[in-house]
């Protein structure tokens, strides 16, 4: 792709209302733009890693047997007087239309999800399942704040798994969580990210949140220094020592909350009398589990934990690009070698930016470091004569000469 094509450009300031790193750099580097507070465009560039980490999950989850779906957000009123969430979630959006009925725009779908599964799964033998979507969340966000990290409108994948017995959502809930290690290792953050454990509230005991050390994190963690766990300030003043493994050294961290997955038992199968016959014909009731992970959010939290004082600096499975051609100079030789240099590492599965814009060789610099795309390769007419690329890897900062014929051979 040319940059010169791309409509939605690199700033060479940083938006005066953005405090946050990752809405600071994300907006300069062309990737979101902010319509109003806690509302943000997902712009070309911003959309393909977006989309990249949502393939991500979606395959991790589909590995353990879940099926997706895409449910409404505009729910009835009366599915959430039924769990008797109408009146005590503080953050719920409320909408009435002309013949004045009212809906809730989900931030949730627990009220949705399980009238839908309790239509089809009737008998023990459809048991266990679960299904999943990424979908549209709407909450009432009075402090929407830090960038993309706390919005009033956000895409979750949210996933709900359905079972007869408390050994099976039990079994189920631990392979959950080391499909969520799993998802954060793949997309760059697994190494500061910690199983947290959490209030369970109404639902059980614990509930468990995965949570990405930084210093722009807003929650506040403990960590155990033995098992590597942590413990969320919520709970400390209850949880003195690691309830893992009972070590009582426990170390202080600032943390984003990048997913949580939740037991939920018959919280919501009780509400909608969701009841399944097992084997003798008795009805037995559902248990049921929860699991989130919230897209856009964990974007913003790998921008917050990876990016360096130049920009963006993204991990190759999420890059919009695999690598980013400077062409240096305004001979249209260049730029066709560019475009050849293009189709041969298509030809071995990597996605090209081409950098064929009419600017200074220090400024395409510049917004490669800022855009973060993982290779920057650059062709010039040096590099022309002397059939080589120039290659440096964004994330430690290496510049090698390669020969033209192994170029593809950088990954």
């Amino acid at each position: 792709m040319l940059q010169s094509h791309l409509t939605f450009g690199t700033r060479k300031e940083a938006p005066r209302d953005e405090v946050a790193k990752n809405a600071s750099l994300l907006v300069r580097a062309g990737y979101i733009n902010k319509l109003h507070a806690g509302v943000y465009t997902f712009l070309p560039l911003g959309l393909r890693t977006f989309k990249k980490i949502e393939q991500i999950i979606r395959e991790k989850v589909n590995a353990v047997g879940a099926q997706e779906v895409f449910m409404p957000s505009l729910q009835p009123k009366e599915n959430w007087e039924k769990t008797g969430r109408w009146d005590t979630m503080t953050d719920l959006f409320k909408v009435k239309d002309a013949s004045d009925r009212e809906y809730a725009l989900g931030p949730t779908h627990e009220e949705v999800v399980v009238p839908l599964v309790q239509q089809f799964a009737t008998s023990y033998k459809q048991l266990p399942l679960s299904v999943y979507q990424f979908q549209t969340k709407f909450r009432m966000e009075l402090r929407a704040k830090s960038g993309i990290l706390r919005v009033r409108e956000f895409t979750m994948k949210d996933m709900y798994s359905y079972h007869t017995s408390e050994e099976d959502l039990s079994n189920f809930y631990e392979r959950m969580k080391l499909v969520y290690a799993d998802i954060f290792d793949t997309v760059g953050i697994g190494h500061v990210t910690k199983m947290t454990f959490a209030s369970g509230g109404s639902f059980s005991k614990y509930s468990h949140e995965f949570q990405a050390i930084t210093p722009a994190g807003e929650d506040t963690i403990y960590v155990c220094q033995k098992c590597n766990v942590a413990v969320n300030k919520e709970i400390i003043a209850d949880q003195s020592t690691c309830p893992e493994c009972g070590n009582d050294k426990l170390v202080e961290e600032k943390a984003i909350e990048v997913g949580n997955i939740f037991d939920l038992k018959t919280k919501f199968s009780k509400a909608f009398d969701y009841t399944v016959k097992d084997g003798n014909g008795v009805q037995i009731p559902v248990l049921m589990g929860c699991y989130g992970i919230g897209v856009g959010r964990l974007l913003g939290t790998v921008v917050e934990v990876l990016a360096d004082e130049k920009g963006l600096v993204w991990p190759a499975n999420i890059a919009p690009f695999d690598a980013h051609i400077i062409v240096l100079g305004k001979d249209e030789t260049l730029v066709r070698r560019a475009k050849e240099l293009e189709v041969h590492l298509g030809q071995h599965h990597k996605e090209v930016l081409i950098d064929d814009r009419d600017v200074s060789a220090g400024e395409k610099f510049a917004d490669a470091d800022l855009i973060g795309i993982p290779v920057r390769i650059v062709i010039s007419e040096k590099t022309e004569n002397q059939g080589v690329y120039e290659v440096k890897n964004r994330s430690t900062g290496t510049v090698e000469m390669i020969p033209a014929e192994k170029i593809a051979s950088v990954w």
